[in-house]
């Protein structure tokens, strides 16, 4: 059992300080961070963070101890190292062409405090993998790619040189092991058999005279980051492959991407020399037999590891239909978005169901990395594109117009912090069992600094007190109704 004074310090008016300052909605982030812990635990054995969908703990940082008393509690979880499932990549949201934009009209000061407390594994959340557009996305200034003019060649542009290069140099130093995936919403135009409903961005096919030379702009994309110092550890060879509706996009049967891929993406990544990845599909739960298809067909297995997930049609029960089909591929989620369908801002309705769904829902079924789409856009969902961009989307932060300091943090932030700040990259999926509630879901981990791990949501309107064991210690904690709750501890 915990000490009176324990539980003082957990739940009385002298609860353990914030991990930051900022984390309340609609705060300025003006100001420091001393970083102080202050507590009155003896020994602070367990890190806990907590959210409830009130913000009354606003991801809270607290510690208990682990317990001297034998473990008699009905109500425990029990972890397993022994059962052992995948191994983390990461965990984090897009720098589109929007979002960076919007980092960079904020203040140096405020831009660095927020992307410290964003990525830092030592004093923030830990995010540590992100999605960047190859090219333009719906979430860009413009429409454009790194080629469209045939003659001139490949070049960066300013979108790049500007906005996404310089925010993703600044969230190197602070977080150097950083997972960068890159995907593209179109080729150059001039690659592509059109539509003809007068919007050559939109839809389209890949000319197969050009799949070499497409093979090749992915190629100079990656080498032109290198030469930013900035690794691509990924990519995916089209975004939303099925989708011809947006704002740039091109559509890609799975035969021709199997094709693209097997034939010219793939023996263009291995001539460079590169350790680049390649995820096929990134698109919905809703077409597993894209994927299967692909797989089926053959691929070089050195380069293409597996297939990427969005979550905008389907169940993520794909997910383990995919992975009991192809146990030897990995699985990521690369997009999910807030918005007004979905009341996207309103904290109460959406943090325990997108951590339910897209966080425990997505690792609990094999995902290696779970990204979420814009890591922030502006008060007004922008900077967007139109003629078939969205207009109604919200970022993992919305930061205000008006000031560009003040900012609204939503589910997704905090559902990728509260893995991202105890599940560190090269951690495994462990098992873990017992106590079952309503409402109650858990996934285990042990991190490869001699660390474990739980993540937890009570998605009940009643406090659970339950013990963790992990068969050489124990402790007791008291969930709060509506709340999403990380520990970590050494073994």
């Amino acid at each position: 059992m915990i000490k009176n004074k324990m539980l003082i310090s957990i739940f009385g008016a002298c609860a353990a300080s914030l991990l930051f300052s900022c984390c309340s909605p609609d705060k300025p982030i003006t100001g420091g961070n001393d970083g102080d812990d202050t507590t009155t635990t003896a020994k602070n054995d367990v890190k806990i963070f907590v959210t409830t969908n009130d913000r009354s703990y606003d991801f809270k940082k607290t510690f208990v101890d682990f317990s001297d008393k034998s473990n008699m509690s009905p109500s425990t979880i029990t972890l397993n190292p022994a059962q052992r499932f995948q191994t983390m990549d990461g965990f984090g949201a897009a720098i589109t062409g929007s979002t960076a934009f919007n980092l960079m009209k904020m203040s140096q000061a405020n831009r660095t405090k927020f992307l410290t407390e964003t990525f830092s594994p030592t004093d923030g959340m830990g995010y540590s993998y992100v999605r960047v557009p190859i090219g333009c996305s719906d979430f860009s200034l413009s429409e454009y790619t790194c080629w469209d003019n045939q003659s001139a060649g490949f070049a960066l542009t300013n979108e790049e040189n500007s906005y996404i290069i310089p925010v993703l140099k600044e969230i190197l130093a602070i977080n150097p092991n950083l997972k960068i995936l890159g995907s593209p919403w179109t080729c150059p135009i001039w690659m592509k058999n059109q539509d003809n409903d007068g919007n050559p961005w939109n839809g389209g096919t890949l000319k197969t005279q050009y799949y070499g030379d497409y093979a090749g702009y992915f190629v100079k994309w990656i080498q032109a980051f290198e030469a930013n110092g900035i690794n691509i550890y990924s990519i995916t060879p089209q975004n939303e492959p099925l989708n011809a509706g947006n704002s740039a996009s091109l559509f890609m049967e799975w035969n021709e991407q199997r094709d693209f891929v097997n034939n010219n993406l793939a023996p263009a990544i291995k001539a460079a020399g590169l350790s680049t990845k390649i995820y096929i599909w990134d698109h919905n739960y809703d077409n597993v037999q894209y994927a299967t298809d692909i797989f089926n067909s053959g691929v070089d297995n050195s380069v293409v590891v597996g297939s990427a997930w969005h979550d905008y049609g389907g169940e993520n029960t794909a997910l383990n239909q995919i992975h009991n089909a192809f146990p030897d591929k990995e699985i990521i989620f690369t997009e999910s978005s807030l918005g007004t369908w979905n009341d996207g801002r309103n904290l109460s309705a959406r943090l325990l169901s997108d951590m339910e769904n897209i966080a425990l829902g997505t690792v609990n079924k094999w995902c290696k990395a779970v990204i979420v789409w814009n890591l922030m856009l502006d008060s007004d969902g922008a900077p967007n594109r139109p003629n078939g961009g969205c207009q109604s989307c919200y970022g993992a932060v919305d930061i205000s117009k008006a000031n560009y300091s003040t900012i609204t943090r939503n589910s997704h932030y905090y559902i990728l912090g509260h893995l991202a700040s105890v599940v560190k990259p090269g951690a495994t999926r462990i098992g873990a069992s017992g106590y079952t509630a309503t409402g109650l879901t858990y996934s285990a981990f042990e991190n490869t600094d001699g660390t474990y791990a739980l993540v937890l949501i009570n998605n009940s309107s009643d406090t659970k007190k339950i013990t963790i064991d992990d068969s050489n210690h124990h402790f007791l904690y008291e969930i709060p109704a509506y709340a999403v709750v990380s520990y970590i501890w050494k073994k």
